[in-house]
């Protein structure tokens, strides 16, 4: 009875993923399947940046994250960073 009132969830972590369109070009996105969302992206299923500016690479992604909220918290400060700061990301030599 004890599990029956207990909240559990069965619920898939969430990612952040930097992708690099052949322009060059970064794309910060959250998913919970990274592999499969680039897929979906080079096969125009995405954003429109994504249908203009494909195909990508997956070059980055992020620790799990519990839930979608706290993904989308980190998606939207690194779409604020420069270039640069996306790179050294990429690289390893920043958090």
């Amino acid at each position: 009875a004890a599990l029956d009132s207990a909240p559990y969830c069965f619920c898939m972590p969430w990612f952040v993923y930097i992708a690099q369109a052949h322009t060059g070009r970064y794309y910060v996105g959250i998913t919970t399947t990274p592999q499969e969302r680039i897929q979906e992206h080079n096969a125009g299923i995405g954003s429109r940046f994504a249908m203009q500016q494909g195909p990508f690479t997956l070059v980055y992604v992020s620790q799990p994250f519990s839930d979608k909220s706290s993904a989308r918290v980190r998606e939207a400060q690194m779409k604020g960073w420069s270039r640069l700061k996306k790179e050294n990301l990429i690289r390893g030599e920043w958090k």
